[in-house]
């Protein structure tokens, strides 16, 4: 089977990104970038995406949209939020990273991530400048910019080494301009998304023919 053809199974099976399980419309706006920032502080503790995934929703519903929502947000609501999302073990300090989160944010800013984009020459600015979010560590950065570059063509083609892994796992290239010839720029957040999920099962995706 031709990599062509895995790749299009990927897509249709599992090529669903994460901002777009949490409901995030990802474009170059303050909202949907909070919302990504959120997302990956998330999905970086050792928990199921799943689970990460749904307390973002709740997140969002409770009202943690922008930084100056969640500043305002009383602590009892976060944590609230976090606990219907499957977040509990983790609620009471999550709920303090959120708002330290928004803080700086807000302060560094001025509730802008774009703004943090301009200042950046390259990826690798940008996930330093990441990181030095509350909460978001190496891999909050890489997640972040696998769903960005959506966004953010320049940061295009991203490929963190956990989709790298992916990708060899189903025979599939493991270079970011290797795996970019493979779809359309506006498919790759997808195909990445899709060999995240690869690398981190505990066996090769059953129904995703290999290579």
């Amino acid at each position: 089977m031709s990599d062509a053809d895995v790749v299009q199974a990927l897509l249709t099976r599992h090529g669903t990104t994460y901002a777009e399980a949490a409901g995030i419309a990802l474009e170059d706006e303050p909202a949907p970038l909070w919302q990504l920032l959120v997302l990956s502080l998330l999905l970086s503790a050792r928990i199921r995406s799943e689970v990460a995934v749904t307390t973002a929703r709740e997140l969002f519903a409770a009202g943690c949209t922008t930084p100056p929502r969640t500043r305002d947000l009383p602590r009892r609501s976060l944590v609230a939020a976090l606990g219907r999302g499957g977040y509990r073990r983790y609620d009471e300090r999550t709920a303090g990273q959120l708002g330290q989160l928004a803080l700086k944010v807000l302060g560094d800013h001025a509730g802008d991530l774009r703004r943090m984009h301009e200042r950046c020459e390259d990826n690798t600015a940008l996930a330093a400048a990441l990181q030095e979010f509350t909460g978001i560590g190496p891999a909050g950065a890489a997640i972040f910019l696998r769903e960005v570059q959506f966004a953010w063509p320049d940061v295009a083609p991203y490929v963190d080494d956990l989709a790298a892994r992916g990708a060899r796992r189903l025979g599939l290239p493991t270079s970011a301009q290797d795996l970019a010839r493979l779809v359309p720029r506006a498919d790759l957040p997808r195909l990445v998304a899709a060999c995240v999920r690869a690398a981190r099962a505990t066996s090769p995706l059953t129904d995703v023919p290999s290579a």
